[in-house]
């Protein structure tokens, strides 16, 4: 049996239970709450529609993993967005880290 990425569980006391409202509350960003607020609405009418849950959990899962980055550094999530705000008007793209890379040198496995 292949280990899924909904079966990694936290090392860290300190990281968010995977449930919808404990995400949310670990969400300091506020781009963050409105992207998750926005996204919990359309994927809660895709599950209307198809009643079928996988769409949910998958929801859940990306969340939680951005639940467990703002734990750890909410400062770089507020600076993320202010990167990507930046990308949008045209500025000049900023070099960094790949994303994965980040989120690894964090503890998140995905």
């Amino acid at each position: 049996m292949t280990a899924q990425p909904q079966d990694f569980t936290p090392t860290s006391p300190s990281m968010p239970e995977k449930n919808l409202r404990a995400i949310r509350a670990t969400l300091v960003v506020p781009q963050d709450r409105e992207a998750f607020d926005a996204g919990l609405k359309a994927v809660l009418d895709e599950v209307r529609v198809s009643l079928d849950l996988s769409a949910l959990n998958n929801f859940v899962h990306r969340w939680w993993i951005s639940a467990c980055d703002t734990v750890k550094d909410p400062e770089g999530r507020r600076q993320m967005h202010v990167k990507a705000e930046q990308i949008l008007v045209g500025e000049p793209a900023p070099r960094g880290k790949p994303w994965r890379e980040v989120l690894t040198a964090r503890g998140v496995e995905l």
